[in-house]
C-alpha cells in the first residue's frame, strides 16, 4: 500500500496497577503504526490455585483491535498488576510463522521470564551460529529469542547478573521490555538508536516506545530512557519513587546514534521521542526546505493569478507541509496551504482489492485528490520521504488528472541511497530511486512525472533537527549517507534462518 520503509515494533510495559493489561492493551492501540502485522501481551500473576507465580500470554496476527476483540481475555486470562505488550512488523524472522510474534515467554531455572523487543542486533549471525554449536534448540526465526538464550545461558546465579550479561554480549539497535516474576525492565541500547520513554499513572511505572501511549492512558511523562540505560522497576521502586538505574557499556569508537528517521516518519506528530515533539521537529524541517528551496527559485513565472497551493500526502508529511508554507510566508513567498488529497483510514496496510492487483488501484483506495484544490493552480506537494518511488507516480498521476498548472515535489528528508540493519525493513539498494537513477534528480523527477523535485540536503536534516532539540546527543542518518554507526553484518535477510 505505501512505498515507504516499514515501523520497527512498539514496546509497553507497565509494573504495580491493578488493570494492568487493559493499560498495555491501550497502549498497544496508540503505538499501532509501529507495527501491524501481530500483537501479543503478557502479563504476570500469583496464581492460588497452583499456588505459584504465572505469566499468561495472549497474541495472536493482525491489529490490535482484532487480536483483542474479546473483553474477557482481560478478565479471564490476562490477569495480574504488571505487563508488557508488543505490536510487530518483522525486521527479522517471517511474519507468517506464528512462533515469532512477541512477547516471548520462557520458564528457567530462575522462574518465569517474558520479553519484548524493537530493533535489530546487527552480531545476530554470530550468537546464532555459536548457540548452534552447542546444540540450543530454537522456537522462532527472531533475533529476539537469542537473548532469552544467552540469558539462561549466563554462568551467574543472580537473575540480574544474568540479564545484565547477555546485554553486554548483543550489540545494534534495540528497545526492550522484561518481564519477571518481580521486575518489569526496560532497556534502550548504548547508542540509542530507538526511543523509549518512561511514565507514571496511579503510582504505578509504565514504559512505552512514544509517549502517545502514555497519553492515551492518561500517564505522566517523566523522562526517556537514557542510552545504554537498565532501569529496573519493582516494589522498591514503586515505594521509593525511583527505579534502579544500571548501565551497559557502549560499543568501542562509537557514541549516540538516535534514529533520525524517527523525527522524519515513522514516530506520531504528537508523540514526545529523544526528548522532542515529533510536530515540532517535522514543522522545523518543513521551515528549512523552505529556505533551501525557496518558492520564488523553484516557480519561474506564476501567470495563473493564484497562490501557489502547498499540500501534504497526509498523514505524515502534513505538519512538514505546514511548516514549509509558514516560513515560505514569512520569507515574503505567497502561498497557501491546503488539504489536496483525501486519505482513506479505513484502508489498512493489508487491503486487497478483488479481482484487482495493481498498486496503481490500491492507491487510488487510499487516497483521493480535491479537483477544486488543484485545478489551475501551482501545486507544491510536500513529503517527508521517496524510496523506490512507485506510490509518488501514482499520486501524481492522480493529481494531473485535476488539471493543475504545475507540479513540483518537495521532500523533507534527503535521497535515500542506503538500506538500515538498525530495524527498519528497506527494499535492497538498486530498488532505492535515488541509486536506479544515480542520484541524478532531474532523471527522477522525470520518473515519478513532476516539474521539479527538491530535496532536504543532510546536513539541513540534522540541522533542522537540532535546531529544534538542542542536545548533545547525535543521529544516525546511514539511510541517506551510507555512514553506518554500528559494524553490521550485510546481506543478512531478515527470514535467513526459517527453513519453511
Amino acid at each position: 500500500m505505501s512505498d515507504k520503509p516499514r515501523e520497527y515494533c512498539g514496546i509497553y510495559g507497565i509494573y504495580n496497577h491493578p488493570d494492568a493489561a487493559l493499560h498495555t492493551y491501550y497502549g498497544l492501540h496508540a503505538l499501532q503504526h509501529r507495527g501491524q502485522e501481530s500483537a501479543g501481551i503478557v502479563s504476570s500473576y500469583y496464581d492460588e490455585n497452583k499456588d505459584r507465580l504465572t505469566m499468561p500470554s495472549y497474541k495472536d496476527f493482525g491489529l490490535v483491535l482484532n487480536v483483542f476483540d474479546d473483553s474477557k481475555v482481560f478478565k479471564k486470562i490476562l490477569k495480574g498488576d504488571k505487563a508488557i505488550g508488543h505490536n510487530r512488523y518483522s525486521t527479522s524472522g517471517s511474519s507468517k510463522n506464528p512462533a515469532n510474534i512477541q512477547p516471548f515467554r520462557v520458564h528457567y531455572r530462575n522462574g518465569n521470564l517474558a520479553i519484548g523487543h524493537n530493533g535489530n542486533l546487527s552480531n545476530a549471525k554470530q550468537i546464532r551460529e555459536r548457540f548452534r554449536k552447542e546444540g540450543v534448540l530454537f522456537q522462532s526465526t527472531s533475533d529476539t529469542e537469542l537473548i532469552l538464550h544467552l540469558i539462561s545461558h549466563s554462568l551467574y546465579e543472580d537473575q540480574m547478573d544474568q540479564i545484565m550479561d547477555a546485554l553486554r554480549q548483543i550489540e545494534g539497535a534495540y528497545c526492550l521490555v522484561i518481564l519477571t516474576d518481580d521486575k518489569l525492565i526496560a532497556v534502550r541500547d548504548p547508542n540509542g538508536f530507538r526511543p523509549l520513554a518512561l511514565g507514571k499513572v496511579d503510582g504505578a511505572f509504565c514504559v512505552a516506545s512514544e509517549t502517545c501511549a502514555f497519553d492515551i492512558n492518561n500517564a505522566e511523562y517523566i523522562r526517556d530512557v537514557k542510552p545504554g540505560e537498565v532501569v529496573v522497576i519493582d516494589d522498591e521502586a514503586i515505594k521509593t519513587g525511583e527505579p534502579k538505574s544500571y548501565f551497559i557499556p557502549p560499543t568501542k569508537g562509537t557514541g549516540t546514534s538516535q534514529c533520525i528517521f524517527e523525527y522524519v516518519y515513522f514516530s506520531r506528530p504528537d508523540s514526545m521521542i529523544f526528548g522532542e515533539m515529533v510536530d515540532k521537529i517535522r514543522r522545523n524541517l518543513g521551515k528549512a526546505l523552505a529556505n533551501e528551496h525557496p518558492l520564488n527559485e523553484i516557480i519561474k513565472n506564476n501567470d495563473t493569478g493564484k497562490k501557489p497551493v502547498v499540500m501534504s500526502v497526509p498523514d505524515s508529511s502534513n505538519t512538514a507541509a505546514l511548516g514549509y508554507a509558514t516560513e515560505s510566508q514569512k520569507l515574503g513567498h505567497a502561498c497557501k496551504y491546503d488539504m489536496g488529497l483525501i486519505r482513506n483510514h479505513y484502508v489498512g496496510r493489508t487491503f486487497i482489492s478483488p479481482g484487482q492487483k495493481s498498486r496503481e488501484q490500491k492507491v487510488r483506495t487510499k487516497f483521493n485528490p480535491v479537483r477544486g484544490v488543484i485545478e489551475g493552480r501551482i501545486i507544491i506537494i510536500v513529503d517527508d520521504s521517496i524510496v523506490r518511488g512507485t506510490t509518488s507516480r501514482y499520486l501524481v498521476d492522480m493529481i494531473r488528472e485535476c488539471n493543475p498548472a504545475e507540479i513540483h515535489f518537495l521532500v523533507s528528508s534527503p535521497p535515500i541511497i542506503s538500506p538500515c540493519y538498525y530495524g527498519m525493513d528497506f527494499p535492497s539498494p538498486d530498488e532505492l530511486i535515488a541509486n536506479k537513477f544515480d542520484r541524478n534528480i532531474d532523471k527522477m523527477a522525470e520518473e515519478i512525472g513532476v516539474d521539479s523535485l527538491r530535496y532536504l540536503s543532510p546536513d539541513g536534516l540534522v540541522g533542522a533537527v537540532k535546531a529544534a532539540n538542542p542536545s548533545d546527543e547525535d543521529y544516525c542518518t546511514a539511510c541517506f549517507t551510507g555512514n553506518y554507526p554500528v559494524p553490521v553484518n550485510f546481506g543478512v535477510e531478515k527470514e535467513a534462518n526459517d527453513l519453511i
